[in-house]
């Protein structure tokens, strides 16, 4: 998918010398806000083509799911205006900036319209997905306005001295910003060159801003520390807080990502994709092929969910459609079959849908077992059975 994102990416010219604007990034632009924003952007066009930031923080969708995701306050929160008015001009801008989305600002407020819905429905999909459009669009900033060279030279001089390597790094970006925009703030210049860094850093194994540790994936998210205070009580403890909300908010929480999932698959999977004699008719039913309740980890991966016909779901898949049971020998028939799904979409779409590596960890997590990567999909297939003959 990669190559679809620099493909078009190479359209633009995004040289900050030549720009002169410094804000194609900002602090609020992590994977994960990135991905939420797509996600409400999609779902507010659906209704408002064309739309501004107050159309997405005033819609039901948003104020829900931000509270599900991030454990924030209500967009209504006069104690937060602040901090969501950066959540939404931040990435809106990026979206901008990256030609994903139009923009008319001779408009108060601006208003928006979605330029690349493909795009922008990939980077919704999930936070990995954002992460790699993030690194494909930072890269190509970087090399634009000439600075990618100076990264590389971090690459090969972070081993040695890393502080040493980092300062420079940082101090040629400031260089490079101060000469060419209005922006002359050396804090405001930094800050917005972690979120650049550290996605690069993440993807080259080495140091990003803290300067110690390499980066991994889970370090780019956004800090929820800031807003954890908001809605508790002072007489309590935020652990106490935390524990009394803690079931509810782990359930929604859940609940958006499994749907988020849900609603993919059946955009793309029209068909049964488990072809027996009880495939006739529509798939309607998006089965969880480990027990969501079981298995909540893995609930939300499109690898773990697999469109069936309601008699494939009904008396195969849920026997006497008991939704509590599960009838083992139908879950490797909906294993195999899903192995064929993926492996077909890899083929064709890249990773625009399926990772390999994330039907692994379904297949770990629901069975305890390990598989390497370098297995073809027959040769997982073939572990599959065995696996279930062994049980």
């Amino acid at each position: 998918m990669r190559e679809v994102i620099n493909e078009y990416l190479n359209k633009f010219d995004f040289d900050i010398r030549k720009s002169h604007d410094s804000r194609y990034v900002d602090q609020k632009c992590t994977p994960d806000i990135v991905c939420f924003l797509a996600d409400c952007i999609l779902n507010i066009a659906a209704s408002h083509p064309t739309f501004t930031a107050n159309d997405i923080w005033q819609s039901q969708y948003f104020k829900h799911n931000c509270r599900v995701v991030f454990n924030k306050p209500y967009a209504d929160d006069k104690r937060a205006k602040n901090e969501y008015n950066k959540w939404f001009s931040q990435p809106l801008k990026l979206f901008h900036t990256a030609g994903i989305l139009d923009a008319d600002f001779s408009t108060r407020p601006a208003t928006y319209s979605i330029k690349n819905e493909e795009l922008l429905d990939y980077i919704s999909r999930r936070e990995r997905n954002s992460y790699n459009f993030l690194y494909c669009y930072f890269s190509k900033v970087l090399k634009d306005s000439g600075f990618w060279r100076y990264f590389e030279e971090y690459l090969h001089n972070v081993t040695d001295n890393r502080i040493a390597a980092k300062n420079e790094l940082y101090d040629r970006y400031y260089r490079l910003i101060s000469g060419n925009t209005p922006t002359q703030s050396k804090l405001d210049i930094y800050r917005m060159f972690h979120k650049v860094l550290n996605v690069l850093a993440t993807e080259h194994n080495v140091p990003g801003s803290s300067g110690k540790e390499a980066r991994m994936f889970s370090d780019l998210m956004y800090n929820r520390k800031n807003w954890r205070d908001l809605n508790k009580e002072k007489s309590i403890t935020r652990q106490e807080a935390a524990e009394e909300h803690i079931d509810e908010q782990q359930e929604a929480y859940n609940s958006y990502y499994v749907q988020k999932a849900t609603n993919l698959l059946k955009k793309i999977q029209k068909e049964s994709e488990v072809h027996d004699s009880w495939a006739n008719g529509s798939a309607t039913h998006a089965h969880h092929i480990f027990p969501k309740a079981q298995y909540p980890q893995i609930a939300h991966y499109i690898e773990n969910l697999i469109m069936l016909t309601a008699t494939q779901h009904n008396t195969k898949a849920h026997p006497n459609n008991n939704t509590q049971m599960i009838d083992k020998d139908y879950q490797l028939v909906c294993l195999l079959a899903k192995a064929d799904t993926i492996e077909q979409s890899l083929r064709r779409m890249g990773e625009r849908y399926y990772r390999k590596e994330s039907f692994l960890f379904v297949i770990k997590t629901g069975l305890d077992c390990e598989l390497s990567m370098q297995l073809s999909f027959q040769d997982i297939k073939n572990c599959l059975i065995q696996i279930y003959n062994r049980a």
